[in-house]
């Protein structure tokens, strides 16, 4: 890849990274941290916590929060530094999806100036993903987009079983309609997000 055409992918993921991300922080959020949060009818929900998983071999909730904030900024890193180091862990106060969805974001924050600052020939450089592959540093913008989006599906499918409400992923929820399609009258004041 020329650092030119590293440039256009790098144009054309960028608004997709930022979308995704936060749609991501708002699945991160949605994660209920205490039952009380959980709606009377759904107080029977066997669960505590962010300690669900719908099956003994899936992460729980908040395992699965942090792996998705964690990773994303770890591939974050990588294009900045064009190298994969050794991914952050989350500072020990951080202990529930909202802390880790604010963790998240403030740390994508932080990085968004940096990378909008990379040469096209940092974003075109090669970088060794531990051992596995070797693409240029703009390809793991991608990477990192389908990884959150992926495992962000399997967080939003857990919500409901925990008794929390499902907030719009594109366009719209049963739990989230998009405007308009509730009766109000927004529709034509507010398009639909792209995505």
């Amino acid at each position: 890849m020329t650092p030119d055409q590293a440039r256009f992918v790098f144009e054309f993921l960028l608004p997709q990274l930022e979308s995704e991300h936060a749609t991501t922080r708002k699945i991160l959020s949605s994660v209920p941290h205490e039952l009380s949060s959980v709606p009377h009818e759904l107080s029977s929900v066997p669960h505590e916590k962010e300690s669900y998983r719908p099956d003994p071999k899936s992460k729980s909730a908040l395992e699965l929060a942090r792996h998705i904030a964690v990773v994303e900024i770890w591939f974050l890193d990588a294009v900045i530094n064009r190298r994969f180091g050794d991914a952050d862990q989350l500072p020990a106060p951080v202990s529930t999806c909202h802390e880790i969805a604010q963790w998240y974001a403030e740390n994508f924050t932080y990085r968004m100036p940096i990378l909008n600052e990379l040469s096209n020939d940092d974003l075109a450089a090669r970088v060794n993903f531990i051992d596995l592959r070797k693409d240029p540093a703009v390809a793991y913008l991608n990477i990192a987009i389908r990884h959150s989006v992926h495992h962000r599906g399997q967080l939003s499918a857990y919500l409901r079983p925990m008794g929390a409400r499902v907030p719009a992923i594109y366009v719209e929820s049963a739990d989230e309609p998009f405007p308009g399609n509730d009766g109000s009258t927004l529709a034509a004041e507010q398009p639909p997000p792209a995505f």
